[in-house]
């Protein structure tokens, strides 16, 4: 059985929640979402990402690329 290692966190170092959709306006995760994420496991992980995507089609915006792993200048 293939179990997946490592989900990436979707967080994009933008953290502050949209009060009207519930939604932070990084990632888009809701804050149970990403409260329970450093401990959920990848199957969970994955069916949150898969929530993201949704979201994101029904609003037609796209989220934005991490900061994270950009190099500084």
């Amino acid at each position: 059985m293939n179990q997946i290692q490592h989900v990436e966190s979707p967080c994009v170092s933008i953290c502050v929640m949209d009060e009207a959709t519930g939604y932070c306006k990084g990632c888009w995760r809701t804050r149970d979402e990403i409260a329970c994420w450093s401990r959920a496991d990848s199957n969970t992980r994955l069916e949150i990402l898969d929530r993201l995507r949704e979201r994101l089609a029904a609003t037609g915006k796209v989220r934005r690329e991490t900061r994270r792993n950009k190099p500084t200048i």
